[in-house]
């Protein structure tokens, strides 16, 4: 495994052996985390920047033995690394720490035919029909009095993970997103769309751009509205805004320790207890259609339900919430056999979906007597850890609906609301499909979401955002 790649670097799979071949600690983790990176931005009706960019992070995680157990260090680099100080001073780290309470032993996981491949690329070629489709785009817009912006990017990542125990594992993952963003010439109105893909054969501006001229169509008429209770409807995308706060939220360390939405008195949790009167099903599976995403864990440092010491090992599908109850909470191995639970690690994307759920959003619009429906949600904070209460802002268009049709805009607002409350009064849900969250989407880019209408959300005060 030897070699170097086109970057001038040496490949990978070189480092990972190096560095394990240098390593004197009890046991030692290399990962290699090699992106490609593709953007293009535009305003104002033209297009602005674009670029790509190369560039590498290794790892490496040095277990040494202790008399009262097993500590880990970490140390990272970018670039060009020396390979025999980056282990240095990872086993320098691990001598000077505490033992870990994570400890587990390394596990042998396999060794995939693709770990001394060289990492996978991205250019600019990737938005070849979406540039090409934005240029009458621009000429349409300003012939009519609108203003386009937005960006896409795309992003290559290579991880590649060995382990002493004779692991070497190899992913590549492809994240992409688009957004784009009407306004009228005066700024009077906007509105907002935008798409997940991992490659972007999947992405049709001419339907975004649809979408936005109807919604900027509606907001003709500005009805101004006072804060309250309302009965709303949220997008797929909006619903991921609020929905990932749950899964981020999920700790079955943290909710042991109590003061989270999932505690529950004595140490417990609310592990079995039913959350929602619709039977909604929240999962996470690695190999899901459309959102596949690593299939092993990676983790250059441990956290309450993550663990260096599992690098490598498979990340089984878990369903989060089955049937409307709490059904599985995140625990790395160590964690789960001291919680009683299933080993759990998190997968990189995430689903919602309420069975036998086959309607579209215009369904939901057309049963609602009186609601508002919103594009998204912003600037999305934490008020309680207990409830999970969240405050934030509408942005870009809320729409008012009256006898199953929208009849106009209003302003916007900030929200207090708890998304556990919210799906525990939710009237009805459409079918699910791929969403993003414009708040969490370069954290979270994989999920899937059904829309909703929510009776009573707390429209707490009206917002000046626009």
């Amino acid at each position: 495994m030897t070699g170097r790649g086109g970057s001038g670097l040496p490949s990978a799979a070189t480092v990972v052996e190096e560095a394990l071949a240098a390593s004197r600690a009890a046991g030692c983790v290399v990962i290699v985390d090699d992106v490609s990176e593709a953007n293009v931005r535009f305003a104002n009706n033209t297009t602005t920047t674009n670029g790509v960019r190369r560039d590498r992070r290794v790892t490496v995680v040095s277990f040494v033995d202790q008399p009262a157990g097993v500590s880990a260090g970490v140390a990272s680099a970018s670039g060009p690394v020396e390979i025999a100080g980056l282990v240095a001073a990872a086993e320098s780290d691990a001598g000077a720490s505490e033992p870990a309470e994570d400890a587990s032993p390394l596990e042998p996981t396999g060794c995939d035919d693709s770990f001394a491949e060289p990492p996978a690329m991205t250019d600019l070629g990737v938005f070849a029909g979406i540039l090409e489709d934005l240029r009458p785009a621009f000429g349409a817009a300003r012939a009519e009095g609108r203003v386009l912006a937005g960006f896409a990017i795309h992003e290559m990542r290579t991880t590649y993970l060995g382990t002493s125990a004779g692991g070497r594992r190899r992913h590549v993952q492809p994240t992409g997103a688009f957004e784009l963003v009407a306004r009228t010439a005066d700024g009077a109105a906007s509105t907002w769309a935008g798409v997940g893909t991992p490659d972007f054969t999947d992405v049709s501006l001419a339907d975004l751009d649809e979408k936005l001229q109807l919604r900027l169509g509606w907001a003709r008429r500005k009805v101004d509205l006072e804060p309250g209770r309302r009965e709303v409807i949220l997008p797929p995308d909006a619903v991921a805004d609020l929905v990932l706060e749950m899964d981020f939220a999920a700790s079955g360390r943290e909710a042991e320790d109590g003061g989270t939405v999932y505690s529950a008195p004595g140490g417990r949790t609310r592990l079995g207890e039913q959350l929602t009167g619709l039977p909604f099903e929240m999962w996470g599976d690695p190999a899901a259609a459309g959102l596949e995403c690593t299939p092993f864990v990676v983790a250059g440092s441990s956290g309450a339900d993550t663990s260096v010491f599992d690098n490598g090992l498979p990340i089984p599908p878990a369903h989060w919430i089955t049937g409307g109850a709490l059904s599985r909470l995140r625990y790395h191995r160590a964690g789960a056999r001291r919680g009683g639970a299933a080993f759990a690690p998190p997968a990189d994307n995430l689903l919602l979906a309420l069975p036998g759920a086959e309607g579209s959003l215009d369904d939901l619009i057309a049963h609602t007597k009186r609601g508002l429906l919103l594009t998204c949600l912003w600037y999305i904070r934490e008020v309680d850890r207990s409830t999970l209460l969240l405050t934030g802002l509408t942005r870009d268009g809320v729409y008012l609906v009256e006898d199953g049709e929208v009849v106009g805009a209003v302003n916007n607002f900030r929200f207090n609301e708890s998304p556990i409350d919210a799906l525990g009064r939710t009237i009805e849900a459409s079918r699910s499909e791929r969403a993003l969250s414009r708040e969490w989407h370069e954290w979270a880019n994989r999920t899937a979401m059904p829309g909703l209408r929510v009776a009573d959300f707390n429209m707490s005060s009206v917002s000046p955002a626009s």
